[in-house]
């Protein structure tokens, strides 16, 4: 299968501190690809990297949006790479607290036509906005959170949060979703709810993603590929249980 996103040889700096060191990661479209590393092994920042928060000193990202050819995204700034396609969450849920679940989701939809000056004297806007509406009911179906449409998402839990942005990013049209620890702080029966949905997501959808997560036995249950992370490199990848039996993974992240 064609990758949507491929990293080669990426070197990202901090002063005299090489963050990532040659990174190498190939992300196959309509799969869900794991990054695991301890902390400090350069995770988070090949996410910030891939989504334009930083910019590499050396090393180049291609991404494939839909069935297009690669092109070089290197550099590009967050707003151009959302707009491409690739759509990133966070650990700490980046939502709107004091707006409705459903007002979350509406506030990250593309081209509403309602909120400009000029385009909202046409009235054909209103069916657009029933459109965007009826869009977002069935994503919130989909995450399991249709019930919880009119509710305020600071009420939500740890896990609903985390739902709640993948929702989001469904609703922006995401192509590519980059989940930073997506169970990061949710209990055990939540976080597996949270890997089912991905995955429903994924094989019913076609959507690809892209997770980080520290969590790898529950991770490994739900994913295609892995990639494993340490000092700033990529030490190994495979499938899940081999990259679960490396000596190498075993001695720097799972302990010895």
């Amino acid at each position: 299968m064609a990758s949507i996103l491929t990293v080669q040889g990426v070197v990202k700096q901090f002063g005299a501190f090489r963050a990532l060191d040659g990174v190498d990661v190939v992300v196959e479209r309509g799969k869900v690809t794991l990054i695991i590393g301890p902390n400090g092994s350069g995770k988070t920042t090949l996410v910030n990297v891939i989504t334009g928060v930083y910019k590499p000193e050396a090393g180049k990202i291609y991404y494939a949006k839909k069935e297009e050819k690669p092109i070089d995204i290197t550099g590009w700034p967050p707003h151009k790479i959302f707009e491409a396609g690739i759509v990133r969450t966070f650990q700490i849920p980046q939502i709107f607290q004091k707006l409705t679940v459903l007002e979350n989701l509406l506030a990250v939809a593309r081209g509403q036509r309602g909120e400009g000056v000029i385009s909202a004297l046409f009235k054909n806007w209103v069916r657009e906005e029933e459109q965007l509406a009826k869009k977002a009911f069935q994503i919130l179906k989909a995450v399991r959170l249709v019930d919880k449409w009119d509710m305020p998402a600071y009420l939500l839990s740890a896990g609903e949060m985390k739902l709640l942005e993948l929702a989001r990013a469904l609703m922006a049209g995401a192509d590519l979703i980059i989940l930073d620890e997506p169970i990061a702080g949710v209990p055990i029966d939540q976080a597996h709810e949270v890997f089912k949905i991905v995955r429903n997501i994924n094989q019913q959808h076609g959507i690809t993603f892209m997770v980080i997560e520290h969590r790898i036995d529950i991770a490994f249950k739900y994913v295609d590929y892995v990639y494993a992370m340490a000092s700033g490199r990529v030490i190994a990848k495979g499938l899940p249980d081999e990259v679960a039996n490396d000596p190498k993974v075993k001695e720097v992240y799972i302990g010895g």
